[in-house]
């Protein structure tokens, strides 16, 4: 007998591999029943139905030891409207798994939680001059952000890029237990979309994530606006926006703010620059020439690489001359996941 078998990680193994209780049981011969028994705790593992979880899941028999349970997810994603519930958990599953690896590498490294500034929204202070604070906050001087990955790390905020396996989740934030603040962005993403889901998710942590903030206020949209000053200073985008707004003109003006071209449609109409007429006729053309889900692939974006992670890793396996097997058999992985969190690009 194994007394020290974690059911919480019977569970978090499952569902990061997207499996069913069902597809569980049919990969280990057992009955569904017996799967939630096990996940519930009130069935003992033997050593051999541990071997068989760790082969139908893939992960080592160490991770089924790990203490500790899933967090309680203190923030929404930044997703479309309907994802279906399966896609949510796998993903939920493996930012679980990371987080826990970043509780180990902060700690292990005595990192210092980072000192982020907390703005309150509020009648008198919208996200829009939150943004505008924090540049001024953090020396931001430029209108365009060249390299906001980099910005949010020198920061001391850790960004960790995975495939989430769908387009339709983007981005979303955590903290470790130790308060340590964690941004998890889809690398299958396109790089505009992952600059505005970085700097969504920076609004969430300094807006909502240390407050308590009242349940009727959409916490999604103040992101989005903190956003979007961050990434287009009003006063500096205003100057761009002068002419006529056509479909090259955006074009133009994604290569230089590195921020989609619907985006930037919908400052400019945010900005007041649009008639109804005028947005209704330039969403009109995105439909027609099929570019409102993939703009064209002409004018992507190069991506930026959050390196932290990384880094920090790297000194961890030098300070205690681990190599990345041994390291992997210390975070309770197997070396195609750590390649999948750490090292895909």
């Amino acid at each position: 007998m194994t007394p020290a078998i974690n059911p919480n990680m019977i569970l978090l193994a499952r569902e990061a591999r997207g499996l069913t209780q069902t597809e569980l049981a049919d990969k280990l011969q057992l009955h569904k029943a017996n799967i939630s028994r096990l996940e519930n705790g009130d069935t003992p593992v033997t050593e051999k139905i541990l071997v068989a979880i760790a082969d139908a899941t893939g992960f080592p028999p160490q991770f089924f030891l790990q203490p500790g349970g899933p967090i309680p997810v203190n923030l929404s994603y930044r997703k479309r409207q309907q994802v279906p519930a399966k896609i949510i958990s796998a993903i939920d599953a493996h930012i679980n798994i990371i987080r826990r690896h970043v509780q180990f590498i902060t700690r292990a490294l005595q990192h210092q939680v980072p000192a982020l500034p907390v703005y309150e929204v509020t009648e008198e202070q919208s996200p829009a001059q939150i943004a505008s604070l924090l540049r001024k906050k953090w020396n931001i001087t430029v209108p365009i952000i060249d390299d906001l990955c980099k910005l949010i790390e020198q920061k001391g905020i850790i960004i960790c890029s995975f495939d989430f396996g769908t387009e339709r989740v983007d981005s979303r934030t955590m903290l470790t237990d130790d308060q340590y603040p964690v941004i998890f962005l889809n690398s299958s993403s396109l790089a505009d979309k992952q600059r505005f889901s970085l700097a969504f998710e920076l609004g969430h942590l300094i807006m909502h994530t240390f407050c308590v903030v009242p349940h009727q206020r959409d916490i999604n949209h103040e992101a989005n606006l903190f956003a979007a000053e961050l990434l287009m200073p009003a006063k500096d985008i205003r100057k761009d926006l002068t002419e006529a707004i056509t479909l090259p003109l955006l074009g133009e003006l994604k290569r230089k703010w590195k921020i989609s071209m619907i985006a930037l449609l919908y400052r400019a109409d945010d900005l007041g620059l649009l008639t109804p007429n005028q947005k209704r006729y330039l969403l009109q053309q995105f439909n027609e020439q099929h570019i409102r889900r993939r703009e064209p692939p002409q004018l992507d974006i190069q991506k930026e690489h959050p390196q932290l992670v990384q880094h920090l890793l790297a000194g961890f396996m030098s300070k205690t001359k681990l190599d990345t097997p041994q390291l992997c058999t210390l975070l309770a992985i197997e070396p195609g996941d750590y390649k999948k969190y750490y090292h895909h690009h």
